[in-house]
């Protein structure tokens, strides 16, 4: 049985192919979705998170055409956890999409709390691109 979701998204004032670029490097997370991690790095061709509940695999979709930064976060725990997102292309800018997904035994709060803090981040991305500032 599929999990519920919500679909998260911010309209951003910037070209899909620039969102789509800052958004896709690993290195830029800390400054838009800080709530994942605090550093980043690089490590035998994978990309891994300082998150507060230790360290974390991260791994993106291959480069694509089509906007789809689709990535997988691997937990400490070796718990995989695959979450949709797309930039977008709506005339001169775009909209990020990011799809949140229930996971099992997570509560209504738990639920709120991540979809609130995915809101968050994608309204951070949104300010951070279009005022670099």
């Amino acid at each position: 049985m599929a999990s519920a979701s919500r679909h998260i998204s911010e309209s951003i004032a910037r070209p899909a192919d620039e969102v789509y670029d800052y958004a896709s490097d690993p290195i830029n997370l800390p400054v838009w979705a800080p709530g994942l991690g605090s550093a980043v790095e690089k490590v035998d061709g994978r990309w891994f998170v300082e998150t507060s509940e230790g360290r974390v695999g991260l791994s993106f979709a291959p480069r694509n055409e089509y906007g789809v930064l689709d990535h997988e976060v691997t937990w400490p725990s070796g718990e995989i956890v695959y979450n949709p997102m797309r930039v977008i292309p709506d005339g001169d800018g775009c909209e990020v999409v990011f799809t949140l997904r229930r996971l099992p035994g997570m509560s209504d709060q738990e639920f709120a709390r991540d979809e609130g803090l995915v809101a968050a981040d994608l309204t951070r991305l949104k300010r951070v691109l279009e005022d670099p500032h």
